[in-house]
């Protein structure tokens, strides 16, 4: 089996339009929360989402292109562009045909749907509508039109399993590589869902904050009074690649990805098992796979949307893993600073473990004032920057319909 490492890494997020802003942010515990500026939110129970920020499409891509793409994808491609940048790959140098791209995403082009089914029937527009309305749409366009800017024959196509979308990207990319079907894979995800459907649909069944009035505040994993996750958007991406692949053209290596989990609840449409039972199951097989034990994981960037009962059921799958070890491994939730991002998370989440890996630094997680007294008290939050050895790093997502996945990165070693 082959080896498959990082090489590159793009991000677009509520809190920084690259991975330097966003690493950044993220080690300084700012929050992207802020009153919604996409419509006017003022008549819902939610008023505030983690935006994306002074984005602009034309440093990517032509205003033609851009006119034909719904805004994940251009924040996929957006993303794309700064990995490839990062990786110093030149496609014109490798084999072409054994590079692809899996990209995620939850929901795709729900603003495009939204806005071409109103102006379908308003009066003025007499049943028209875009013919590019179903290529913005569709959700495997992500990958389609990176696959083609870039002339990646490999493998492409998307995943999708809500909220886990990103990380089963990455899974499958790893398995290609691993299993020597392709040398390179472009794997990660996008979500742009900031739109009154969306924000109103999540509203209905109590899953979104409503802490109007101090939005910076209302992601508070594993808080007492957390009230609902705050939505978010953007993209994120990891470059993959077989590791006798990078070591011949010179490329930095960020981290080593070494395993992963895969496991279904199987309880409920939206809420997890009370105990944690996928969760537990993923993270094992993870360690499984990559040869490690609890004692060797060093942080775990949680699902932890701050839902008062998911941080729960994830904290006793944790703390039922690494009972006799939970003083040494540190439990973050970054949704606390980025909001949710649905499809997204994953990747954004997984550039944050590759990061901490590489920089022996473990972002913090704010908002938590007063802690659940139904969280164990041994598990370790950091609510400041911490500096330590991040040896490995587990990475855990949960979506709607019971999906878990956690993928596993740690320091390359030769």
């Amino acid at each position: 089996m082959k080896r498959v490492v990082i090489t590159g890494l793009g991000a677009i997020t509520p809190i920084g339009n690259s991975v330097a802003e966003y690493w950044k942010a993220l080690t300084q515990g700012k929050s992207g929360a802020a009153t919604i500026t996409k419509f006017d939110a003022s008549g819902l129970k939610t008023q505030f989402a983690c935006e994306v920020k002074d984005f602009d499409p034309f440093l990517y891509m032509e205003k033609t292109e851009a006119r034909k793409n719904d805004l994940y994808a251009q924040y996929a491609l957006a993303s794309t562009h700064e990995c490839i940048t990062d990786s110093m790959i030149d496609f014109e140098k490798v084999d072409r045909t054994r590079c692809g791209v899996i990209w995620a995403t939850g929901i795709g082009g729900v603003g495009t749907f939204e806005s071409q089914i109103k102006e379908y029937f308003s009066p003025e527009n007499k049943g028209r509508i875009s013919p590019f309305f179903i290529t913005k749409m569709i959700p495997n366009m992500g990958s389609g039109l990176i696959s083609i800017k870039y002339g990646l024959q490999g493998a492409s196509y998307a995943t999708v399993s809500a909220c886990s979308s990103s990380n089963h990207a990455l899974t499958d990319s790893y398995n290609l590589i691993k299993m020597g079907k392709a040398d390179v894979m472009l794997a990660g995800g996008s979500e742009a869902p900031i739109t009154i459907a969306t924000v109103s649909g999540f509203s209905v069944i109590k899953a979104l904050s409503e802490r109007n009035d101090t939005p910076e505040t209302a992601s508070r994993p594993f808080d007492e009074s957390r009230d609902g996750f705050v939505l978010g958007e953007g993209a994120g991406v990891l470059m993959l690649e077989e590791l006798e692949h990078a070591k011949h053209r010179g490329a930095k290596i960020y981290a080593e990805m070494t395993g992963y989990g895969l496991a279904s609840d199987a309880y409920h449409i939206t809420g997890s098992h009370p105990e944690g039972l996928g969760a537990q199951l993923a993270m094992t097989e993870a360690m499984r796979e990559a040869g490690l034990k609890p004692e060797d994981i060093s942080y775990i960037n949680c699902h932890a949307t701050s839902t008062p009962v998911g941080d729960i059921s994830e904290s006793k799958a944790v703390a039922a893993i690494f009972a006799n070890c939970l003083d040494k491994v540190a439990v973050g939730g970054t949704k606390s600073m980025t909001g949710h991002l649905l499809g997204a998370a994953g990747a954004i989440e997984a550039t944050c473990c590759v990061l901490a890996v590489k920089n022996d630094l473990i972002p913090p997680t704010i908002n938590l004032q007063n802690r659940d007294a139904a969280i164990d008290p041994r598990i370790r939050v950091e609510q400041t920057a911490c500096k330590q050895t991040v040896r490995a790093a587990l990475n855990n997502s949960f979506g709607f319909g019971g999906h878990i996945v956690s993928t596993l990165f740690q320091k390359y070693e030769e």
